[in-house]
């Protein structure tokens, strides 16, 4: 029973922590199932290498387990409540990474200064106000966070990234992970000086419009 997409959220947590985007059982992977109010998730406290298909966990937004073996991630509610929210984001990849995160601590947002990085999140990544992991309350903030945006920082805690399936999600992770990095350099060089909101606004529309077709189809 939605064998492909339980794969597919395997496949990616499996290049998530090759990736060095987070460590043992952290962080959590989730999409949604087209054409009904589900989403397959990541369970709780299990090595993404170990994961097999059933332990994938199938949920509907409210939070009843439809199937799975398995207890879901404890960020469910957040998940939940961003695909009830958003409805172009088909996917989800949170991650401990080591230099968004570290922003996380700072609770400083990621500029919206590097190319690649405002094509496919639409701009600066914002910071969420705190909430504990797991409250619903978290899930709301971070849906603001998330507001014209493809990626936000958790304050305190790491990186949420979103796709239009999982493929576009995950290298939305790499690229914020890759631009934290920049930025943290840039800074020692002696500032970071952002791009113009226009020149933001015609990256993104050209990446959706143009060069992210491979992206497009929810596969």
């Amino acid at each position: 029973m939605y064998l492909d997409i339980r794969k597919q959220v395997i496949e990616t947590g499996i290049n998530m922590i090759n990736s060095n985007m987070t460590v043992g059982t952290w962080g959590n992977i989730s999409a949604r199932i087209p054409g009904e109010n589900y989403m397959a998730i990541t369970p709780s406290g299990v090595d993404y290498k170990e994961i097999q298909p059933n332990d994938i966990v199938i949920m509907d937004f409210e939070g009843n387990i439809i199937d799975g073996n398995k207890k879901p991630s404890i960020e469910f509610p957040m998940h939940s409540i961003i695909y009830k929210n958003r409805n172009d984001i088909n996917a989800i990849v949170h991650t401990h990474s080591q230099y968004v995160t570290a922003f996380a601590l700072a609770r400083k947002p990621i500029p919206a200064a590097a190319e690649d990085m405002v094509q496919i999140v639409g701009g600066d990544v914002r910071v969420n106000e705190y909430f504990l992991p797991g409250s619903s309350e978290l899930g709301e903030a971070v849906v603001k966070a998330l507001e014209g945006r493809m990626a936000a920082v958790l304050a305190n805690h790491g990186c949420l990234a979103a796709g239009r399936n999982l493929k576009e999600a995950l290298k939305t992770a790499q690229i914020v992970e890759k631009s934290a990095k920049e930025v943290i350099f840039a800074n020692i060089l002696g500032g970071v000086v952002e791009l113009p909101k226009e020149d933001v606004d015609y990256m993104r529309d050209f990446y959706l419009n143009s060069y992210s077709k491979a992206f497009s189809k929810n596969k």
